[in-house]
C-alpha cells in the first residue's frame, strides 16, 4: 500500500467547493491584472513632480526649499483636487459601460473637462498669490519669494493636466489600464531629459523644473489621444465631440466636488 504525500491535502475538495476556490482564485488574478497596472500608472504619475523636484535640489537650499513649498501647495491646492474630481468619472462612465451606453463615456468625458476649466480660475489665482498667501502665513521672506515663481511656472502645466486626468479615467473605466501604465513609464523616463534640458543646458532653474511637467503632460497626452484614435478600441467610446457636454454641469460638480474633497 502507497502511503500518502506529504503535498497531498488531507481532505480532497470537490463539488462545489472546489469550483467556488476556481472562481475566485481566476477572479483574483483578474482584480491583480487590473490593480497592478493602476496602481503602477498613479506611481508614476505622481513621480513627475518628485522628479522636477529632485533637480531643482541640485541648485540650492534655497531653491529646493521653494520648489518643496510651491510643490506641495499646487499638489493640494491643484493637482489632488482635479483627481479627486475625476473620481465621479469612475462613477459615471463604469455605470454608462456597464449598461452598454458607450456613447455616455465620451460625453462625460468632455463635460469633465469643461468644469475642471471652470475650476482652473481659482487654482490660477492661488497659485499666481502663492507669495502673498505664504507671506500671510508666516513663511520666511525668500522661501515665499522663491516658492511664488516656482508656483506661477506650474501653471502652464495645467492645460495638458486637466484633460490628461479625465483622459486617464476615461481609458480606465473601460479597463485600458496597460497603455495608460505604459505611457506613464514612457513620460517619466522622457521628464528626466526634459528637466534636465529646461534646468541645466537651457540654463532656466527652477523655473525650467517647473514648466517641465507642461511639456511632459503634454507629451503624455498626445500618446493616450493618439492610442484612442487609432487602436480602435475606443470606437464605441468616443464619437467626437458633442453639445450634450454643456449640459448638466452643475449636477456634474454635485459629484465631483464630494469625491474631490475626499481625496483633498
Amino acid at each position: 500500500m502507497l502511503k500518502p504525500s506529504v503535498d497531498e491535502p488531507l481532505l480532497a475538495v470537490t463539488g462545489p467547493e472546489k469550483a467556488n476556490e476556481s472562481a475566485v482564485a481566476a477572479e483574483a488574478k483578474r482584480l491583480l491584472r487590473l490593480a497592478g497596472p493602476l496602481v503602477t500608472s498613479n506611481v508614476l504619475q505622481f513621480a513627475l513632480q518628485l522628479v522636477s523636484v529632485m533637480f531643482v535640489g541640485h541648485l540650492g537650499e534655497l531653491p529646493l526649499a521653494g520648489a518643496s513649498l510651491a510643490t506641495s501647495l499646487a499638489n493640494v491646492t491643484g493637482f489632488s483636487l482635479f483627481v479627486g474630481m475625476a473620481s465621479a468619472l469612475d462613477t459615471l462612465c463604469g455605470q454608462a459601460f456597464g449598461a452598454r451606453q458607450y456613447h455616455l463615456l465620451g460625453i462625460y468625458k468632455q463635460r469633465a473637462m469643461l468644469v475642471f476649466t471652470l475650476v482652473c480660475v481659482p487654482v490660477v489665482a492661488i497659485w499666481a498669490n502663492t507669495t502673498r498667501i505664504l507671506l500671510f502665513l508666516g513663511q520666511d521672506p525668500s522661501i515665499a519669494a522663491e516658492a511664488g515663481t516656482y508656483a506661477r511656472w506650474l501653471i502652464p502645466s495645467l492645460v495638458p493636466y486637466v484633460p490628461l486626468v479625465c483622459h486617464i479615467r476615461f481609458l480606465q473605466t473601460q479597463s485600458i489600464v496597460v497603455p495608460v501604465m505604459a505611457s506613464s513609464a514612457v513620460t517619466v523616463l522622457a521628464h528626466v531629459l526634459v528637466c534636465w534640458a529646461l534646468v541645466h543646458k537651457a540654463g532656466m532653474g527652477s523655473k525650467g523644473a517647473a514648466l517641465s511637467g507642461a511639456i511632459s503632460y503634454s507629451a503624455n497626452l498626445a500618446m493616450l489621444t493618439l492610442y484612442t484614435r487609432l487602436s480602435g478600441a475606443c470606437k464605441r467610446t468616443w464619437t467626437g465631440f458633442s453639445m450634450e457636454a454643456f449640459k448638466e454641469l452643475r449636477q456634474f460638480g454635485a459629484l465631483a466636488i464630494p469625491s474631490a474633497t475626499m481625496v483633498w
